[in-house]
């Protein structure tokens, strides 16, 4: 179920570690954090730094298989690694009622200040984490913890209402209910009865019933207010003094953050994107993966330990250049090669203009320049446009979840094609399209998608990004919409690296939904563009010479891993089915993690998810989302299981929802819970 490819190499372990399975941080409240704990076994005498990974994704049987292969490799050259389960997941006490709470940051906070004075810590710490542990890294860091030297944040973002999964400007991304199901369930689950003793089943039950399904929050927060704000560092950068390490890929749904944050914060920086999707540059597709554990050290050591590694004498920002490539839900590595920037906004770009000036054409000659008339297009798309690019965030697996073939969605889009490419066109950065619209109804939504069409016709989705043009002047403060009045809006796509070769178009695909990946407006609309008032500027990049002289990253290197006995397989499954009859389109993804016996522990982990999306072609507000999660856990005679059920339902006023969670002891069902509520739409 879970392996460590056969791709990487072992490195000789530096100094012998030994681990502790449960170390209890205490904090001021009386509350204790559980965490698992790799350290030199001479760390004592001969103290070292100590890293720090907090998330709630449960230490013991959540993250193990990562975890086994990455930190006793971190450990083995001289740092104490703790991997801490949050307030309220796994084994730590307590209740965790939201996500990125200033409570958790207060408790790490606490946490590294107690670990900086424990025998075996040199007084040096560092935070990472990929996602969650890579906000927090972020969000604690803006803190100042005087223990904290320097972080490295994976896969996160500075931004939680711009860059999270709950909205993409301004529109309502379907990841905002998915997510929500997922920590319902991950949250359901008990802490280890060998770890926390005879009081497990009261800290579970307790759980149990003070759980509550966060989509409820995040729904009474459709627009960027103070609740985003938390915890959003963007909001004061300078509140970030210790050195940061910022990491994403182009196929993750954070890649915007690193270059912002080379951008803004003032404390020392550095940023690399990799072809990756959501996962680890070690074990990520699509590939190349490169030795991440060891650009880690060599972060490490020069922050933590003072040791010139050379790390902050080479450039800033570094990229993977994707070349072209043929669309497909999963892929082994891309083509391509890696370039560098000293610094962000980099010098080497510049944007080159494109206008919408005949319907389906793309040139680089505006309307003033071709003395003809403003053209008009319009469209209504179909409510099924979107299937190409079910999900959001690719999770870097082998689950098929990369976007296919746009040509379906392409159909039911505006699309505007530049003439073949009589030479190899790069960009760097996002490509901003300025657009003059009109609509027919108060809201609207809309994707607009950069795809590159090889000579043959596939379509490859470069990048995107969903829009809001409700919130076309501000997130905080949208208005809505005058139907047949003239707007504009200023829309820049995601970041990205891309070589265009010769031959090949670029298209603008533009598209007034994307379903499932965004829940669609209230009504049917028909947007209207004025082609003569738009324009996508590509920001395009110069190679330079010192791309040739960047050194080769490290191979891919890990520790063994946990030993396990597979039981059954996992198995990620992504369907569309359109029934014609009923005219009604249904997006299936099985996410089936498979049963493993971790034989160290003794204890079986068995989960298993379905999500399912469906809506008829012709009602928006028949769009309905339904996920199905069990988790069990055994270990000889005790077995645990939690079944959660969720749901989201539109009308064209509210948001209707409901949730129930089930646990069981043996067949035994101990415990039911059912929640529902409706909150109102807000512009969206």
């Amino acid at each position: 179920m879970k392996f460590i490819p056969a791709k990487f190499r072992k490195s000789p372990a530096v100094r012998r570690v030994r681990e502790i399975p449960n170390l209890w941080i205490p904090l001021s409240d009386g509350t204790r954090l559980a965490a698992r704990v790799w350290m030199p076994e001479d760390a004592e005498t001969d103290p070292v730094p100590a890293i720090l990974e907090c998330i709630p994704y449960r230490k013991r049987d959540g993250t193990v298989w990562r975890d086994e292969a990455m930190h006793p490799y971190i450990a083995s050259h001289g740092y104490a690694v703790l991997r801490i389960d949050i307030r309220g997941s796994g084994d730590s006490d307590g209740i965790l009622d939201d996500e990125y709470l200033p409570e958790e940051q207060v408790d790490l906070v606490q946490a590294i200040a107690w670990v900086a004075e424990q025998r075996w810590c040199s007084g040096h710490c560092g935070m990472t984490g990929i996602s969650w542990g890579g906000f927090n890294a972020l969000q604690v860091a803006a803190r100042q913890p005087p223990a904290l030297k320097a972080i490295i944040t994976i896969d996160s973002t500075d931004d939680r209402y711009g860059d999270d999964v709950h909205y993409m400007g301004g529109a309502m991304l379907h990841d905002n209910f998915a997510w929500a199901s997922a920590m319902y369930a991950y949250l359901s689950q008990p802490p280890d009865p060998l770890i926390v003793g005879e009081g497990w089943r009261e800290t579970w039950l307790d759980r149990l019933q003070r759980a509550r399904f966060w989509l409820r929050q995040w729904l009474q927060h459709q627009r960027r207010d103070g609740y985003w704000r938390q915890g959003s560092i963007a909001e004061s950068y300078g509140d970030i003094t210790c050195a940061v390490y910022a990491i994403g890929g182009w196929e993750d749904g954070y890649s915007n953050a690193v270059p912002r944050l080379l951008e803004g914060l003032q404390a020392p920086v550095k940023g690399l994107i990799g072809p990756w999707g959501h996962a680890l540059p070690h074990s990520a597709y699509p590939g190349p993966s490169i030795g991440f554990l060891q650009e880690c050290l060599r972060w490490w050591d020069h922050w933590l330990k003072g040791v010139e590694t050379g790390i902050m004498s080479e450039p800033r920002y570094r990229v993977w250049m994707n070349e072209s490539f043929r669309p497909a839900a999963f892929a082994e590595t891309r083509a391509g090669r890696w370039v560098a920037e000293p610094g962000w906004p980099g010098g080497r770009m510049a944007p080159r203009a494109f206008y919408l000036t005949e319907a389906g054409q793309l040139t680089r000659a505006g309307l003033s320049e071709t003395a003809g008339e403003a053209k008009t297009f319009s469209i209504q798309s179909p409510l099924t446009v979107g299937t190409g690019s079910l999900e959001w965030c690719s999770y870097g697996g082998r689950g098929g979840d990369l976007p296919t073939d746009q040509r379906g969605d392409d159909a039911g889009s505006l699309c505007f094609d530049s003439a073949p490419l009589s030479e190899r066109f790069e960009i760097l950065g996002a490509p901003v399209l300025d657009l003059e619209f009109s609509v027919d109804k108060p809201v609207a939504t809309i994707c607009v998608r950069l795809c590159d069409v090889w000579p043959d016709g596939a379509s490859a989705r470069v990048t995107f990004t969903l829009f809001n043009l409700t919130h076309r002047e501000d997130h905080g403060a949208p208005t809505a919409l005058i139907p047949g009045q003239v707007y504009r809006a200023r829309i820049a796509l995601n970041h990205i690296a891309h070589a265009f070769l010769p031959g090949h178009r670029v298209r603008l695909a533009i598209s007034t939904g994307h379903w499932p990946m965004m829940w669609p407006a209230p009504q049917l609309f028909t947007l209207t563009l004025n082609g003569g008032g738009c324009r996508l500027d590509l920001p395009q990049r110069k190679a330079g010479k010192a791309d040739a002289q960047l050194a080769d990253f490290a191979p891919p290197a890990a520790a063994p891993g946990p030993r396990e006995e597979g039981l059954r397989p996992d198995s990620t499954r992504r369907r569309v089915d359109t029934d014609v009859g009923r005219g009604e389109t249904t997006v299936t993804m099985v996410k089936d993690a498979g049963a493993t016996k971790l034989l160290d522990i003794d204890l079986t982990v068995d989960n298993d998810t379905v999500e399912t999306y469906r809506i008829r072609h012709d009602d928006p507000t028949s769009a309905e989302g339904l996920t199905r999660y069990r988790h069990r856990l055994t270990r000889g005679d005790w077995r645990i299981e939690t079944r959660t059920t969720t749901s989201l339902k539109l009308t064209a006023t509210h948001f209707v929802v409901s949730a129930e969670l089930e646990a069981y002891e043996g067949e035994e069902r101990i415990f039911c819970r059912n929640e529902s509520f409706t909150l109102p739409r807000d512009l969206v």
